[in-house]
């Protein structure tokens, strides 16, 4: 498994570190953190190498990038691209493309960084899996624009509600998935914003996968929907999200202190956009970070995360579930744990392996636990615990952009290699 994780390593650093050019030219030392905290503490200047510094001195014969002074600046974009390969039960291996682009909108001194990402995968299991995110703040943070956009040709394996549905159970299912949620925020006062926006969930053609026909009338998302009464070719949930967020991390993209919590409250209508049931979601997620060392090169954080259905009945694809938004749960596959109530928890080690930065590790443990009202099963009574361990390579030293490369597993021998850009949170 290390020869695996060193042979993709040294594959991704190759052949990504052409395209590493905008935004690489530049001081010795990490951006000023874009903040609205007056009372935050700057943080020490560090001799920090990236991707883009290796490609430099490769190409100059060892020369060392000269120092620009005006790279941290409104409007100066960070952009990196880079392959994707990963493999987990939900999909198979998979192999695509991943770009992620930072860049401030005001003055980085009054500004928190702003980042939009983009990929493209295909999978071993002939899922075609598309989407792009925005995380962005205007000039002095007066607006925060969040959005996450999906389409994908994909299927899945679904499994009775719960913490405790064996492996044995899952029935695959194909099915086109649209996603499209967009909210504005308005800043309020330090820190705080308050918003309001629109969700959109389309599953179209489901049908049965690479499961007999007898297995898909049995399958848990054939039981559920008929038990509450949705079509079972395709299900679609449309409504308003309001939203408050309070953010005093130093770096949306790799924070190194602060935390930042949110509260989403989405109700969705019968009838509207297709909408097929009226019912009420309720997202609590919280996150913070500890440097260990005064130059922040081991720290750890944490993460904490409710999911719970508060009033109506969901469709099945819109409960909540392990992995949903891509990046909890590492080590177990979407959608394998499912209920009205999930409630999740995180804790990752991170440090750096070189005294440059360039390449740093993190080890992670996490757990799930999910209810199933109709069977009498509360939360907290069954658990699905995680863990694993990964290596981080430094892209872009001025957005602090990693390539990420994680192995997990978790109980019932379900495990997981994913690779890409960005921190899991």
């Amino acid at each position: 498994m290390l020869r695996a994780f060193s042979a993709t390593l040294l594959a991704s650093i190759l052949f990504a570190s052409p395209v590493f050019a905008a935004g690489q030219n530049g001081e010795d030392e990490p951006s000023k953190p874009a903040t609205t905290d007056s009372s935050a503490v700057k943080m020490p200047a560090l001799a920090t190498t990236d991707v883009g510094d290796l490609w430099h001195w490769f190409r100059h014969h060892g020369e060392t990038a000269e120092p620009d002074r005006n790279e941290v600046a409104q409007g100066k974009r960070f952009i990196v691209i880079a392959p994707t390969i990963g493999s987990k039960p939900s999909t198979g291996f998979t192999g695509g493309l991943n770009t992620n682009m930072a860049f401030f909108s005001g003055d980085p001194a009054t500004t928190h960084i702003s980042s939009a990402s983009a990929g493209f995968k295909i999978s071993q299991k002939q899922q075609v899996l598309t989407g792009a995110r925005f995380n962005i703040f205007t000039h002095d943070d007066r607006w925060f624009v969040q959005g996450d956009n999906r389409f994908s040709w994909t299927s899945q394996n679904t499994f009775g509600l719960g913490a405790d549905s064996l492996p044995t159970s899952g029935e695959n299912i194909k099915y086109d998935f649209v996603r499209l949620s967009e909210t504005a925020y308005r800043h309020l006062r330090r820190g705080l914003f308050v918003g309001a926006g629109l969700t959109f969930n389309s599953h179209t053609d489901v049908r049965p996968g690479t499961t007999a026909q007898a297995g898909w009338d049995e399958s848990a998302y054939v039981a559920y929907s008929e038990a509450h009464g949705f079509p079972v070719a395709g299900q679609q949930s449309s409504g308003a999200t309001f939203g408050v967020i309070y953010d005093t991390r130093d770096n949306a993209i790799n924070a190194q202190r602060g935390w930042v919590g949110s509260a989403t409250y989405r109700t969705y209508f019968d009838g509207f956009l297709g909408g097929d049931s009226t019912w009420q979601q309720l997202t609590l997620d919280a996150r913070t970070y500890k440097r260990l060392t005064h130059d922040g090169r081991q720290r750890l954080a944490f993460w904490f995360m409710s999911d719970l259905v508060v009033g109506g009945t969901a469709p099945y694809f819109d409960l909540p579930a392990t992995a949903s938004d891509g990046r909890s749960a590492r080590g177990y596959g979407e959608g394998r744990y499912r209920g009205d109530h999930l409630v999740y928890g995180e804790v990752e080690y991170r440090g750096a392996l070189t005294p440059s930065g360039l390449i740093g590790f993190v080890a992670f443990a996490n757990t799930t636990t999910v209810d199933d009202p109709a069977d009498s099963l509360r939360l907290f009574e069954s658990w699905a615990p995680g863990a694993g361990f990964g290596f981080r390579v430094m892209l872009n030293k001025r957005s602090r952009t990693n390539l990420a490369m994680d192995y997990g597993w978790g109980k019932q021998g379900s495990r997981g290699f994913y690779l890409g850009i960005q921190e899991a949170f």
